[in-house]
């Protein structure tokens, strides 16, 4: 972590790494993606387990994911009951990891899988967290590399200044950090500024962000205009101090009129009976309280959602992965305390299991 002095402990290699990779209608991605990953698998001086995430897709691509299950157990398929969001389904990934050594990724190959060989010698050296910074953005419109050049120094205003910028959740951490990330059961997440609150030793792995080799974006401005706002809201108190300020503004501009009218009466300068400033003052002040009643309800919403306590995600089936995986992870969802568990056998290729939280 920037401005914090680490000392590093070097490591071997983990005994068995995970890739965890959440999936949102991606069925022309997941032929490529498998290629891909197959031949990283090979390169890896370790066992894997390669967790993929189906969060509610609405194409057929979980047919092929069932298909890849069967090829080869080393890949376990979750898919989760309906649409839970990115950050929710990448928490389940995470959850059902089992490795030493834990990578994220997205599943569009923008983040070249090859870097997990890098991302390794790092984690030899002693770090806990090492994550991918892009230092181009090739095949994208100016305006995206504009808009997610200003999203990320948003996020270091409104979540934490130490938030790195230009990176994405690709990243690799170790067994103890996600024990202590899986602390953190918050319902609305964002996984980067969580990343960096836990802590640990940190470091970059600069790589230049490929096209997109199929399909298209699932992150167009305005869900990534609501996950900056859902990153502020959930984790910084920075837009209820803001509120204060615009009050405060709208406090003073209401006295500087009033004053204005007062020095008028002295002088004996009456105004003239009209509605136009009357108007103006109502609206700027009406509007004002509006925004700032409408900033304090995104809060009190976020603390009812949290207080409801229901489960983060629910597993509707799985393939090549044991009930025990998830089941064991979804009892601390609320609880907050992490504990190793021994999994149960596997389940069969091709064989899927109904599973909820309550089964």
């Amino acid at each position: 972590m920037p401005g914090t002095y680490h000392l590093l402990t070097p490591r071997p290699a983990p005994s068995l790494i995970s890739l965890v990779i959440p999936l949102y209608n991606e069925e022309e991605m997941i032929p490529l993606l498998f290629d891909r990953l197959r031949d990283l698998l090979a390169k890896l001086p370790c066992p894997a387990q390669v967790v993929l995430v189906n969060d509610g897709s609405t194409d057929a691509g979980i047919l092929k994911l069932r298909e890849i299950a069967a090829q080869d157990r080393r890949f376990e398929v979750l898919s989760l009951a309906r649409n839970f969001g990115h950050q929710l389904a990448a928490t389940a990934g995470l959850d059902a990891a089992r490795g030493d050594a834990i990578v994220l990724m997205d599943a569009d190959l923008q983040d070249p899988p090859e870097l997990v060989l890098d991302m390794l010698a790092q984690y030899e050296q002693g770090y806990d967290v090492v994550y991918g910074q892009r230092l181009q953005r090739k095949g994208e419109t100016i305006f995206k590399r504009f808009s997610a050049w200003l999203f990320y120094r948003l996020m270091r205003i409104l979540v934490r200044r130490d938030l790195p910028v230009d990176t994405g959740d690709y990243r690799l951490v170790s067994r103890r950090f996600l024990g202590a990330l899986n602390r953190m059961r918050e319902t609305h997440r964002f996984l980067r500024g969580m990343v960096t609150w836990v802590g640990f030793p940190q470091i970059a792995v600069p790589f230049v962000r490929a096209p997109r080799a199929a399909g298209a974006t699932k992150y167009p401005l305005s869900k990534m205009l609501r996950f900056a706002w859902t990153a502020a809201i959930s984790f910084s108190p920075l837009p209820l101090q803001l509120s204060f300020f615009v009050g405060s503004a709208f406090f003073g501009i209401g006295c500087a009129y009033a004053a204005y009218a007062l020095v008028r009466w002295f002088l004996g300068l009456y105004l003239v009976p009209g509605w136009t400033s009357l108007i103006f003052v109502t609206c700027l002040g009406t509007g004002g309280v509006m925004i700032l009643i409408g900033v304090l309800g995104e809060y009190v919403a976020r603390i009812y959602e949290e207080v409801k306590g229901r489960p983060l995600y629910i597993v509707s089936d799985r393939f090549n992965s044991s009930e025990s995986d998830i089941s064991e992870s979804e009892s601390f969802h609320r609880t907050g305390s992490a504990h190793d568990h021994v999994p149960g056998p596997p389940a069969q290729p091709g064989h899927a299991r109904q599973h909820g939280v309550d089964s």
